[in-house]
């Protein structure tokens, strides 16, 4: 249950970085946290009216097929990294 406790405190942790991240980053931990929490991405993509929700869909899209636990991992090593760990 370790890798879920540190998951749990990357959230908090990416809460308190110094400064926001770029919005590529952004992305990523939106992908990395939507894979670890609910699978492959479903339902349909946003339109294009709607670039900012299509842009999430987009990347998190890109994960299909990681393991939730691999998410998680990659999720607590990106924010590590965030915060000079």
């Amino acid at each position: 249950m370790a890798l879920q406790d540190d998951f749990e405190k990357a959230q908090a942790d990416v809460k308190t970085l110094p400064e926001k991240p770029d919005n590529a980053t952004l992305l990523e931990l939106y992908a990395l946290y939507k894979q670890a929490t609910e699978g492959d991405a479903s339902g349909r993509r946003p339109g294009i009216m709607d670039p900012v929700g299509r842009a999430k869909f987009d990347a998190w899209a890109t994960k299909k097929g990681t393991s939730a636990e691999d998410a998680m991992s990659a999720y607590i090593a990106l924010v590590e990294k965030l915060l000079g760990k």
